[in-house]
């Protein structure tokens, strides 16, 4: 895990109703996380949305044909949202938040820290991994 990059993980978190904000690898693997959730919780958390993540890209074929790049995914649940975002190659972006909160501001903000990031968050495949 890269701790230089939890204090940028934070400013993902400046939108009223943001929760939690992690970094993570294709492969699962926790890069950074936000202040307020403990490393076993954003280990488990970035375990499973490598697996939605992969899950959700299996599935760009049913947007009309197999050459649509995943790039977002959005999971509603009664108390809130769970925002997943490509953040460079093997890398991801996920922010979760109160049912509340106002999900342009959430996706720009996040939009806008994958680019300010650039290749801080690129993450290189483990070998043997086609991620």
């Amino acid at each position: 895990m890269n701790s230089n990059l939890d204090w940028m993980l934070d400013d993902a978190l400046a939108v009223p109703g943001t929760r939690h904000a992690l970094l993570l690898s294709s492969d699962g693997m926790l890069r950074a996380r936000s202040r307020d959730i403990s490393r076993d919780d954003a280990d488990r958390m970035a375990a499973a949305l490598s697996g939605l993540q992969s899950i959700s890209r299996s599935t760009e074929e049913f947007c009309g044909t197999s050459e649509n790049p995943w790039r977002q995914t959005l999971v509603e649940f009664a108390g809130g949202f769970v925002f997943l975002v490509a953040a460079g190659p093997g890398a991801y972006l996920a922010v979760s938040t109160s049912d509340t909160v106002d999900m342009e501001a959430v996706t720009f903000r996040m939009h806008k820290l994958v680019d300010r990031l650039g290749k801080e968050l690129s993450t290189p495949l483990r070998e043997g991994y086609a991620g």
